[in-house]
């Protein structure tokens, strides 16, 4: 009896170990509402502007995001790229900790290799590594306020 009593207990500590290593991902966003944590207590609030649109963005509470919010005011001229993201290059490096993409949601705001904005203005799925750093909290009319070419998009603090 005692020994039965030993391997339930063994199996549950493994299983709560194992589950609490493999069974959360700090970069997914699930549902749209919440960070990467699961609630909005460390999410921080930006605006996004392009041309006379105005959107809300959440950045997840990670180093990568952190060190885009301390660039806060940016205006950059964002580059059209494969006709559902708009891309802008940084100067230097960012902390990236990149995971494979899956799927992309329209909104979704992230950081490929360690130096490139990315905006996704249309969901899709993709085996490309990502950094997340926020979604746009309603991202209706995204795709329309980008367009089909380059865009000026500007980042502030909300």
């Amino acid at each position: 009896m005692k020994l039965k009593s030993l391997v339930t207990v063994i199996a549950i500590i493994f299983v709560f170990t194992f589950c609490n290593a493999s069974c959360s991902n700090d970069n997914q966003r699930v549902p749209r509402q919440n960070n990467e944590n699961g609630n909005n207590n460390n999410s921080t609030k930006m605006k996004i502007t392009i041309g006379t649109t105005v959107f809300t963005a959440t950045l997840y509470d990670n180093p990568s995001a952190a060190a885009l919010k301390a660039m806060l005011p940016l205006t950059v001229n964002m580059t059209e790229l494969n006709s559902n993201e708009k891309y802008y290059d940084f100067p230097s490096a960012l902390p990236a900790n990149a995971s494979i993409g899956g799927n992309l949601k329209t909104g979704d705001l992230a950081l490929y290799g360690n130096n490139v904005l990315v905006l996704f203005y249309k969901t899709f799925n993709t085996s490309y590594s990502y950094t997340k750093l926020g979604y746009i909290d309603n991202p209706a009319g995204l795709a329309a306020a980008v367009g089909d070419g380059n865009v000026i998009v500007k980042f502030e603090n909300n």
